[in-house]
């Protein structure tokens, strides 16, 4: 696998290993995970799977999804 990379081409990190944690009732269109070698996590649109890949680091994670859950990204709900 190339140099992985904030931004890169998801086509890139391969068709394998994607999960949608987060399908709703929205058509389909939803956000997709990839769990990488390294720790890091590879995150894409399910509508563009050829588009950017956002990677985040474990801590990165672990943080955003604590914070949902204890409520802080309620904003974007409203």
């Amino acid at each position: 696998m190339n140099h992985i990379y904030n931004g890169m081409p998801a086509a890139d990190l391969g068709t394998e290993g994607w999960y949608k944690p987060w399908s709703g009732g929205n058509g389909g269109n939803c956000i997709e995970a990839m769990k990488l070698a390294d720790g890091r996590v590879a995150v894409r649109q399910s509508a563009d799977p050829d588009g950017p890949a956002l990677i985040y680091s474990n801590g990165e994670i672990a943080a955003f999804i604590q914070g949902a859950k204890s409520g802080q990204a309620d904003f974007l709900l409203t």
